[in-house]
């Protein structure tokens, strides 16, 4: 027999997971600033009400959307990283945008972007206070990964803006040396 806790959180867990889709779809549609509350709660299928039961506002669920896919493209990318061969963390973070490239897309180009930005930077600088050591380099690692991390961005959003594709390879590259070497050097 079911629990009714169990049966509500697997409910709560479902409806989440019903408005993150809507929000996407969304996003794909046109722009974040024109997404209302009532569409999205149409688009996933659930009472208005219902929406503020699991989000506060429209931009605590694009928050939420996308951290899970900050999370998810720093999961993959950085257990590849290594001061030594930077260029596969690089390759992994475009590989992983590609396979979602109508949401990134969609986040950075959708009025989403400055929320996405600021959601990265608070990961990335979470992930430095991991590294922070006793620093003597002339740059703080809070700083470098800010740079790095508000750079990344601008790269990705540029490799999708283009109208003929780059391959993930030459973009990754293009990364690697104009951001992620750089920004390891200073270490």
């Amino acid at each position: 027999m079911v629990s009714e806790a169990s049966a509500t959180d697997a409910r709560q867990v479902r409806t989440r997971a019903k408005l993150l889709r809507a929000m996407l779809t969304l996003l794909e549609q046109g722009p974040f600033d024109g997404i209302t509350v009532r569409a999205l709660a149409t688009e996933a299928g659930i009472g208005y009400a219902t929406f503020f039961r699991h989000y506060p506002s429209k931009e605590a669920l694009l928050d939420d959307l996308a951290a899970g896919e900050i999370a998810g493209l720093l999961g993959e990318a950085m257990p590849l990283f290594s001061a030594e061969n930077t260029g596969r963390a690089c390759v992994a973070l475009f590989e992983f945008i590609s396979r979602r490239k109508a949401l990134w897309r969609a986040l950075l180009t959708g009025g989403a972007a400055p929320l996405l930005r600021e959601q990265f930077v608070g990961q990335a600088r979470r992930l430095a206070a991991r590294f922070a050591t006793p620093d003597t380099a002339t740059c703080p690692i809070d700083l470098r990964f800010t740079f790095a991390t508000s750079a990344t961005i601008e790269i990705i959003g540029w490799w999708l803006r283009q109208p003929e594709e780059l391959p993930k390879e030459t973009i990754a590259g293009i990364l690697d040396r104009l951001v992620i070497t750089p920004t390891v050097a200073e270490r």
